[in-house]
């Protein structure tokens, strides 16, 4: 799934082509993705986008009369082509601007989303969201704050959108690992102290995964088509039985959450 760097990397892909530019025709090649694509979108058509931003894993396409709010789901991922570029299979929704240029949704698994937010509406999907990562907002002190008396494992907390927006399971595992805490400690456990380094290595983790372009996900290309390189990087996700970069045991992988973690039992406690 494409998580927060993804998300971020394919707003500052399309954002050049995209503001500033009307918008010509919407159009929908099926009626449903994870939810029923709302008709209120053809609303947009005729329409000047005013800016390209994101909250949490979600991309919101901003006019003066509403906005389209666009997610990625497990699956998707946008292009900006010449409009007359034939469609293919999987291509669901297409955003066309007078100037001859298309944003184009793929999904082969339908599970994204494209959804109306009236002006000044703060859309369902977003309610109840904690702050975003890189931002002062969310800092050891707030943090520590919302663990208090939280037994639930600190790598299910961190993923929790209500605590922080958009800390996905690969950053969650690398920010961990370098933050050497035990992903199954219990939130409340996690000292103030260590906490002031998580929150670093969290926003460290991200920002150094959206400067490289996201990471190369199967699923996943960057709005130009490139891959991404932070995989490349990665310290423990997906290595499993392999060395421990810091003291060389084995790597270990665990369900917690439902979630594949990977993490030291020597250098993570």
């Amino acid at each position: 799934m494409p998580e927060l760097p993804e998300v971020e990397v394919s707003r500052m892909g399309i954002s050049p082509h995209l503001v500033g530019e009307t918008i010509k025709t919407m159009t929908f090649r099926t009626p449903k993705l994870r939810w029923d694509i709302p008709l209120e979108l053809k609303q947009l058509e005729g329409e000047k986008i005013l800016s390209i931003s994101r909250r949490a894993k979600y991309l919101i396409i901003e006019t003066k009369v509403g906005s389209a709010i666009v997610h990625l789901g497990m699956s998707g991922s946008l292009r900006v082509l010449d409009a007359d570029f034939p469609a293919a299979k999987h291509d669901h929704v297409d955003l066309k601007l007078t100037n001859g240029k298309v944003l184009r949704y793929n999904d082969p698994r339908r599970f994204g989303a494209w959804l109306w937010s009236a002006p000044d509406e703060v859309h369902p999907v977003l309610l109840g969201s904690g702050p975003e990562p890189l931002t002062d907002d969310f800092n050891a002190e707030y943090i520590t704050e919302k663990a208090e008396k939280r037994k639930v494992a600190v790598k299910q907390f961190i993923m929790d959108n209500k605590v922080v927006v958009g800390v996905g399971n690969i950053y969650a595992n690398e920010a961990l690992f370098s933050s050497r805490i035990h992903p199954l400690r219990p939130a409340s456990k996690v000292t103030k102290e260590e906490w002031v380094l998580l929150t670093k290595e969290i926003k460290q983790v991200l920002a150094t995964a959206i400067k490289q372009g996201g990471t190369t996900l199967k699923d996943f290309a960057q709005a130009d088509g490139k891959p991404g390189y932070f995989a490349q990087e990665l310290q423990v996700y997906g290595k499993a039985k392999e060395e421990c970069p810091n003291c060389g045991e084995k790597l270990e992988e665990q369900k917690i959450g439902q979630r594949n973690t990977f993490f030291c039992s020597q250098c993570q406690v």
